[in-house]
């Protein structure tokens, strides 16, 4: 919202790609997860959990959980965010609308099977998220979505019972 992000980086550069957010887009976050708190969910969106990796404090941010084939995502378009680093160390997390809190155990996708996921995420939020991806859309070749899956940790969450 406030600053254009930064193009992914190279292979050769040591730290992973991240856009961190600018004020407004703190904001405009904030609102999102305390609308997903009162159980207003805008497109889908929800109030991710997660303990910390340190702290162990649970860690809240919106996200927009994604469906393809019958099964449930969470990408991080921003890229290695504190989110997935979190999610990374406890394989688990909550994610909320409202009054309704739904468990689930989280395991990171392989960059080289993210294709298809990441177009799929594209096509549905391409509109919020497309800043983040350096040029790639739901219409880049397949090439040029892989080039960009090491940028973008994706996770298959299974809910639990």
């Amino acid at each position: 919202m406030s600053q254009p992000p930064t193009p992914p980086q190279s292979e050769s550069e040591s730290k992973p790609y991240y856009v961190k957010p600018g004020k407004g887009d703190a904001r405009f976050n904030s609102v999102i997860a305390a609308l997903a708190r009162r159980g207003v969910s805008f497109f889908g969106s929800a109030e991710l959990s997660v303990p910390g990796r340190k702290s162990g404090r649970i860690q809240r941010i919106p996200v927009n959980p994604f469906t393809y084939e019958g099964n449930q995502y969470l990408i991080s378009a921003r890229g290695h965010s504190q989110w997935t680093l979190n999610m990374r160390a406890a394989g688990r997390g909550e994610l909320r609308v409202g009054r309704r809190v739904r468990a689930f155990t989280a395991s990171e996708i392989p960059d080289a099977e993210k294709v298809a996921l990441l177009r799929g995420y594209l096509r549905r939020w391409g509109w919020e998220v497309s800043g983040y991806f350096g040029g790639v859309t739901a219409k880049s070749s397949d090439e040029e979505i892989l080039a960009a899956a090491p940028d973008h940790p994706v996770f298959l969450i299974s809910m639990d019972s």
